[in-house]
């Protein structure tokens, strides 16, 4: 099946050059056929959207949020045809699309659930006769850039709590992976006003045209460090609010455990899922030494029995990268590994296929300073390093540029106190690995992450705006 969507003022925005997507696990296999926004088109698309977000925000909000809703129920109904689209466009097993986008409905569900509740606050005036609040109005027009390695989950994390607090989205797909949210924005036709919801396509110049566009009240952006900057600057130019979810070099640190095997089951999950192309898998892992040989012949034995393979097939378990493009950088990234002196213990033989395919890769004797210590790779591989006292491994953990997301196992009270207090992440897991939940912020800090998180409470900060409001009777 090839997907292919058509020029739809108000909706799909492809009056450009031609492009095409492949399926990475057979890189022969055409996958979507897209034609690239033009630009002199965008000043057309934010004119749509200005007058849709106008009309959606006097709806009441009950009603909006039904309406959403409404539409999730369809995404659900259509998982099995989304999930098909992602497995075909970006490679992850159909399993793993599937769990995607039930995982995503969950955080959607709960972001309009969190519009309907209380907004605003009466407060005390400080003069006789005024009464003062606080109340929150719709940002208005919101841009929205996303990754290719959660087709569904980062545009959902984007359009639901948009949507429910009563803005509209011009959302920009990764090229490599947009057939998923086509298949969303088909679906939310009849509940949304004309031009709320709106697709362009392209890569960097598309990009950059939007996220700079004086029509975009706010600017919501997942993906790496160097492109967040580039739409830092462009947003800054007009004010625009920013909502920016960038890379992660994420470390587990192994102090103690009762159940050894539990905790290394955990560390290779948290390495593999979704082959490692995730922002908060992990990347490394750290290791108390009198636990290394165990933790290493652990890791290796568990690698080693991962099907790699076409993610449409039974039995595989984890699929290729999603482009070629990535491959080279993931294949550079092991490269330079073993050049700087790292030990590669797994991993030896990425033949699985014609395709993208990359096989789970531990690296041992890796020290802080290499490149496998630092540098996000964004594949199935894993650094593993060694310390002696909670002092070097919070001193490595926080080491890195980036802020995500960190783990720890231990028992020790005193250990798990200081990893809490210490540990330079916007999220903290301990005895677990780096999964999270629906209703929590997801929130990085330093390289990781600009502004509100995408879900949780306080998403609400990036999708309103607060205004104070004094009445005098």
């Amino acid at each position: 099946m090839t997907y292919s969507f058509d020029q739809r003022e108000g909706l799909f925005w492809m009056g450009g050059d031609i492009f095409e997507t492949v399926n990475p696990a057979q890189p022969d296999t055409v996958a979507g056929r897209y034609g690239e926004t033009r630009t002199e088109d965008l000043d057309t698309v934010f004119a749509l959207a200005r007058k849709a977000a106008n009309e959606w925000a006097a709806t009441p909000g009950l009603q909006r949020q039904a309406l959403t809703e409404a539409w999730l129920n369809l995404i659900e109904d259509a998982v099995e045809g989304i999930a098909h689209a992602i497995t075909l466009e970006m490679g992850k097993t159909l399993g793993d699309a599937r769990g995607e986008i039930l995982h995503s409905l969950k955080e959607a569900r709960f972001a309009v659930a969190e519009a309907s509740r209380p907004i605003g606050e009466v407060m005390p005036s400080a003069r006789a006769g005024l009464r003062n609040m606080t109340m929150r109005r719709p940002r208005g027009v919101i841009v929205a850039s996303t990754p290719w390695n959660y087709p569904v989950l980062t545009p959902l994390r984007k359009l639901a709590p948009a949507f429910a607090h009563g803005n509209a989205v011009i959302l920009k797909p990764s090229e490599v992976s947009p057939a998923a949210a086509c298949l969303m924005a088909e679906l939310a036709v009849g509940f949304f006003p004309h031009g709320l919801f709106q697709i362009v396509f392209g890569a960097g110049r598309v990009g950059a045209a939007i996220t700079g566009h004086p029509g975009a009240d706010g600017v919501t952006f997942t993906g790496s460090v160097a492109t967040g900057k580039a739409v830092y600057a462009a947003a800054a130019r007009n004010l625009a609010e920013v909502q920016l979810e960038l890379g992660g070099k994420n470390g587990i640190i192994v102090h103690d455990a009762d159940d050894l095997d539990a905790c290394i089951d955990e560390v290779v999950a948290g390495a593999l899922e979704n082959g490692g192309q995730r922002c908060t898998g992990i990347s490394r892992v750290l290791v108390q030494r009198k636990l290394a040989g165990a933790v290493e012949e652990g890791i290796a034995a568990r690698m080693n029995r991962v099907c790699v393979g076409n993610g449409m097939e039974a039995g595989v378990e984890m699929g290729p990268m999603a482009s070629q493009a990535h491959f080279r950088r993931v294949e550079a990234a092991i490269a330079a590994g073993g050049t700087e002196g790292a030990r590669r213990v797994t991993g030896h033989s990425n033949k699985a296929g014609p395709g993208y395919f990359i096989r789970p890769t531990l690296f041992a004797d890796v020290t802080p300073g290499m490149s496998l210590a630092r540098e996000e790779v964004f594949g199935p591989v894993l650094s593993m390093l060694t310390y002696d006292s909670i002092d070097e491994a919070l001193s490595i953990l926080n080491s890195v540029d980036y802020g995500l997301s960190a783990a720890l196992y231990s028992n020790r009270n005193d250990v798990v106190q200081r990893f809490v207090t210490e540990a330079g992440a916007g999220m903290l897991h301990v005895n677990h690995q780096s999964s999270i939940d629906a209703n929590m912020p997801f929130v990085g800090i330093k390289y990781s992450g600009v502004g509100a998180p995408s879900i949780g409470r306080s998403a609400i900060n990036f999708h309103t705006t607060e205004h104070a409001v004094y009445i005098k009777s």
